[in-house]
């Protein structure tokens, strides 16, 4: 990279966060309708509910208030996001979680209170009674023995969010668990860029008493089921409801916790309260998001885990695209149909679509490591369209230029490489580079398969802070540069090409 372009980059970057630090500190805190304590359930029932996607809170509104407003959100700090913005008037969330969460967010308020309860288990394939009947002799050993009175009485009644040493030889292998990271005090958080709280320490003494080693699988909570029973992960552990509908799915463990749903809701912010100046409000924001706990590091392994991706998937979707389209020219109607039916076939599908089938159908009996499975899967979609443009680029090409070629002595291939495919390049060029940073942006979707990309380090963080604006822009400024240098890098090639190209046409 060239001084220019270096100061280019080093401008870019400066600007992004001067962008940033402005819709930071100008945004507003949300003043929804005031709420308060003594609301019933007919009244919640009568405005816009969040719910966790994947949850029984949607359940229980579809049997008892049918006609409810429910929006479903995939993780915690969107649905709590939305509560505070005012997106939707209540939102549901477990009674013990709630009220570590009002300590970080005094503006939101219980509008009801143990709505119900319901046992938490751990869920099993139902193909693994096996495992499932290790954890309840565990279970009942730790409630015997008394430690699982002390788990009881540090985590739910001392506040104690320390997490022991648990000793584990590690001799017998690993045990993947499915798990979500932001669960929030006491079940499950991410703290100094490494997973604690009380469903931890559980697995963690699980995995000792088995004497393997745990490798945890973070997801969206709507994916644990289909992790588990896909054998994605050997057990879920997320403070998980025992319900009926979910038995049918996969089995449970002996239960080991009570939990009771509540109601939050946002109260509006009082008028007199002292608000903190411009540029406070910018370095707390910078400080709690990216210098806490060292949160810059999981910002630097989501760029690099998208990088990889983004990498990987355009270098197998070019190559692909490049054999699908030579199948889609070819003379053989056997072999062009195959190419037309992948092609219409995959831009057919959504990308989460087929992210999802390839990560739980395709490799459903297959230990895959996830990133792969993404690339795969943006590498696939990534081809069906590459291949559309390549053709297109080189029938753009005036055929008695190939004519020319053989005539003058050269092969077909040869006519191809020197003469159609240099043309060819320089015209697709420009329509690649949007299709390129395209997929960079849809690699935002990988958390669906427990990968953390920057998207889903993003959440993570706003699990943690609670910060509304930060974290998000925060996010589209990094997308913005990476596709931005991604740009310059083929635009040198392009510009390279070019000059090519005039310097021939002098000769």
């Amino acid at each position: 990279m060239n001084g220019k372009v270096f100061n280019k980059a080093i401008l870019l970057s400066i600007a992004g966060l001067v962008i940033l630090s402005v819709l930071s500190g100008c945004a507003q805190k949300p003043t929804p309708a005031p709420q308060s304590q003594g609301t019933t359930m007919d009244e919640v029932a009568q405005g816009k509910i969040g719910v966790l996607l994947g949850t029984v809170y949607d359940t229980y509104l579809q049997k008892n208030y049918p006609s409810a407003q429910v929006l479903q959100y995939k993780n915690y700090p969107d649905l709590i996001l939305a509560v505070q913005s005012g997106k939707v008037d209540s939102g549901f969330i477990n009674c013990q979680a709630f009220k570590e969460l009002q300590k970080e967010n005094p503006f939101l308020v219980t509008l009801v209170d143990d709505v119900f309860s319901n046992p938490v288990g751990v869920g099993f394939n139902q193909e693994n009674d096996d495992l499932r009947e290790e954890f309840n002799k565990f279970l009942t050993e730790i409630k015997s023995n008394g430690v699982y009175d002390d788990w009881r009485q540090r985590w739910f009644k001392d506040n104690n969010y320390e997490m022991p040493v648990i000793e584990n030889s590690k001799a017998n292998g690993k045990l993947i668990v499915g798990m979500v990271s932001d669960k929030g005090w006491p079940f499950t958080v991410i703290q100094d860029n490494r997973l604690v709280g009380s469903d931890v320490e559980l697995v963690e003494r699980f995995g000792a008493y088995l004497g393997k080693e745990v490798e945890y699988s973070d997801m969206e909570f709507g994916s644990l089921i289909a992790a588990v029973s896909s054998n994605k992960a050997e057990m879920i552990v997320s403070t998980i409801m025992i319900t009926d509908e979910r038995k049918k799915q996969i089995d449970f463990s002996d239960p080991y916790f009570e939990l009771s749903a509540c109601v939050m809701g946002a109260k509006q912010e009082q008028a007199d309260a002292a608000s903190p100046s411009f540029f406070q409000s910018v370095a707390d924001s910078f400080y709690n998001n990216i210098i806490a706990e060292d949160r810059y590091l999981l910002i630097v392994d989501g760029v690099k885990t998208t990088g990889v991706i983004s990498v990987l998937a355009v270098l197998l979707g070019t190559l692909l695209g490049a054999l699908v389209c030579w199948m889609r020219m070819s003379r053989q109607a056997f072999v062009q149909g195959l190419a037309k039916v992948y092609i219409s076939i995959v831009r057919g599908i959504p990308v989460l679509v087929l992210l999802m089938l390839i990560f739980y159908v395709v490799f459903a009996k297959v230990n895959v490591n996830p990133v792969l499975a993404a690339v795969l899967a943006f590498g696939i979609n990534f081809a069906a369209y590459v291949s559309e443009m390549f053709r297109a680029s080189i029938e753009s090409i005036d055929k008695g230029q190939t004519e020319a070629g053989i005539a003058g002595g050269f092969t077909k291939t040869q006519t191809f490489l020197y003469i159609v495919m240099p043309q060819a390049i320089r015209r697709v060029l420009p329509i690649y580079k949007g299709e390129l940073i395209t997929l960079v942006k849809m690699t935002s979707i990988v958390g669906y398969i427990a990968v953390q990309d920057l998207t889903k380090a993003s959440d993570i963080i706003r699990s943690r802070t609670f910060d509304a604006f930060f974290p998000l822009i925060m996010t589209a400024v990094l997308y913005f540069l990476i596709s931005w240098l991604l740009l310059l890098l083929l635009g040198g090639v392009e510009q390279k090409t070019e000059l090519k190209r005039k310097r021939n046409s002098v000769v």
